[in-house]
């Protein structure tokens, strides 16, 4: 099975896998295969690597060819891989796209560019570029106001739309849920829409979304993967059963800043060896471990 360059198969609840990293901040690849194949194993649609929850902005940019690499492999086709591709370097976008491509990932999420806060016709530019330099291979534009300190409107992805037949989708994450709303009128109802945003999976589903990107996934695949897999069968009652389920996951997830709880999560149920997170992050606190570990023990997690 393959989905190479194909943006009907990127569906469903995708994963943003954590990066591993050993106690001394070294890159560890060799966890990453044992973490896919657990994922698959618990229904998760898809893989996606690179994006905020696998720290790209703490990495080079030959440790992020690495582990889409390592990613690539274990995962083998069985599922659609959507690795995230951005940076704010161009020539850094082209570098980690062009190996996206060659490695068959369904498509790419390319990041707005950070920090730089360009306007919206430098926000076309830029991906008119990517999309120009890639014309054969699905991207999809990645909106995270609240890291990258711009965010692309609308009425900017609906040009990108129609002038790249290539740019199909958005990532959203964002608590403007009437973005994701107009995006969809400006593109049309066959533009793939993703969720980055937990407590928005299921009402993303709802206005005609395709999936999510759910950082609860990384340590509770099972749930994430159900809500989806309801949805799409038409037991909403069930869906929605599991979207408030989610609540508790969530505010341990996001205890502090993301991934850092994950990370001490999915090491304390024996899924890292390390929850080590790169600097400037730091580990979790006391007081928020006590607070995640009574969250997780209430909901079998442990």
């Amino acid at each position: 099975m393959t989905f190479a360059a194909d943006p009907t198969c990127i569906r469903g609840a995708i994963t943003p896998l954590v990066t591993p990293f050993a106690p001394d901040g070294s890159l560890d690849l060799d966890s990453i295969a044992p973490l896919i194949e657990w994922q698959l194993e618990q229904g998760t649609h898809g893989i996606s690597v690179g994006g905020s929850t696998g720290e790209p902005t703490s990495m080079t940019i030959e440790e992020r060819i690495a582990v889409m690499r390592a990613a690539a492999s274990a995962i083998d086709g069985r599922v659609p891989f959507l690795p995230g591709t951005g940076s704010a370097l161009m020539s850094e976008t082209l570098e980690l796209t062009a190996e996206a491509e060659r490695l068959g990932a369904a498509g790419a999420l390319v990041v707005t560019p950070y920090y730089g806060r360009a306007q919206q016709q430098g926000l076309f530019d830029w991906y008119a570029r990517v999309a120009g330099e890639f014309p054969d291979f699905p991207l999809l534009v990645y909106n995270v106001p609240v890291r990258a300190a711009v965010d692309i409107t609308p009425a900017t992805v609906g040009r990108l739309r129609r002038a790249h037949d290539n740019i199909v989708g958005i990532k959203e994450t964002t608590r403007d849920f009437e973005h994701v709303s107009y995006v969809l009128s400006e593109c049309g109802r066959d533009f793939i829409a993703l969720s980055g945003i937990e407590l928005l999976c299921y009402p993303m589903l709802v206005l005609g979304g395709r999936g999510h990107l759910s950082c609860a996934g990384n340590f509770a695949p099972r749930i994430v993967a159900d809500l989806y897999d309801a949805f799409v069968a038409g037991d909403h009652d069930r869906a929605r059963e599991l979207h408030y389920a989610l609540h508790p996951l969530v505010e341990a997830a996001f205890t502090e800043t993301n991934p850092v709880p994950a990370k001490w999560v999915m090491e304390r149920m024996g899924r890292l060896p390390s929850g080590f997170a790169r600097e400037p992050l730091s580990a979790l606190s006391e007081a928020s471990q006590q607070r995640v570990a009574a969250l997780l023990d209430a909901h079998a997690l442990a």
